[in-house]
C-alpha cells in the first residue's frame, strides 16, 4: 500500500475540502486538520503558503502522481501553445487512470490505477498496463471481460454522486471514446481547483 493510498483522508483533513467527493470523508464530520494541533486558529495564508496549498491539492486529486511527475507535466503544458494552467488540467485529464476514473470503471482514482496496473483496460483493443500513459483524443478505452464482472467495476458503475464528463462518451457499459481535451469549466471536480496558482508555484 502507498503511503498516498493510507493517507488519502489525512490529505482531504489537511486541506479542509471534500477533495474527491466521497460521502465517507472525515471533512463531512471534520473540518479541522489532523493531528494534535489540528484544531488551532490558523493565521494569514501567505500567497506562496496559497500557491503551494493549490498545488498539493490538485496533485493530491490524481492520486499517485509523484511530484517528479507533476513538475514534468507542468513543464509540458508551459511549452505547449495558450495557457499554461488550461494546458496542465487538459495533460492531467488525458492520464489513463484519470479516464478510467471519469469512465465510471472504477469507484476512486486509486482503484482506477490498480485497474490499469493489473491489466484490465485496453487502449484501442491493445492491453495497457502504465496509468499515466496520455490518451489522445479518438482514443477507446475498455474493459476486458474478466474486469467488466468485478464487483469493484459495478460498484463503481452505481454510484450516484458522480456522472461521466461530456469529454468521455460511452459506448456501452465498459467502453468509451476520449472525445477531446477539456477545459477546466468542464471538469468535474468535487472542490474548486486553482491551476493558476500552481502555474505562479512553478514558475516563481
Amino acid at each position: 500500500m502507498s503511503k498516498r493510498l493510507s493517507a488519502k483522508h489525512k490529505l482531504d483533513r489537511r486541506m479542509g475540502e471534500n477533495i474527491w467527493g466521497r460521502p465517507k470523508s472525515p471533512v463531512n464530520k471534520r473540518e479541522y486538520g489532523p493531528g494534535q494541533h489540528g484544531q488551532r486558529r490558523k493565521g494569514k495564508t501567505s500567497d506562496f503558503g496559497l500557491q503551494l496549498r493549490a498545488k498539493q491539492k490538485l496533485k493530491g486529486y490524481y492520486g499517485e502522481v509523484t511530484e517528479k511527475q507533476f513538475r514534468a507535466t507542468y513543464a509540458q503544458a508551459d511549452k505547449m501553445k495558450g495557457d499554461t494552467s488550461q494546458n496542465l488540467i487538459g495533460l492531467l485529464e488525458r492520464r489513463l487512470d484519470a479516464v478510467v476514473y471519469r469512465a465510471k470503471f472504477a469507484p476512486t482514482i486509486f482503484s482506477a490505477r490498480q485497474l490499469v496496473s493489473h491489466g484490465h483496460v485496453r487502449v484501442n483493443g491493445v492491453k495497457c498496463n502504465i496509468a499515466s500513459r496520455r490518451i489522445d483524443v479518438g482514443d477507446v478505452i475498455s474493459l476486458s471481460d474478466k474486469a467488466s464482472e468485478m464487483a469493484l467495476v459495478i460498484e463503481a458503475q452505481s454510484l450516484s454522486e458522480r456522472e461521466i464528463p461530456d469529454y468521455v462518451l460511452p459506448d456501452g457499459a465498459s467502453k468509451v471514446s476520449f472525445t477531446r481535451v477539456p477545459q477546466l469549466d468542464e471538469v468535474p471536480y468535487p472542490v474548486k481547483m486553482e491551476p493558476n496558482l500552481v502555474v505562479e508555484f512553478y514558475s516563481r
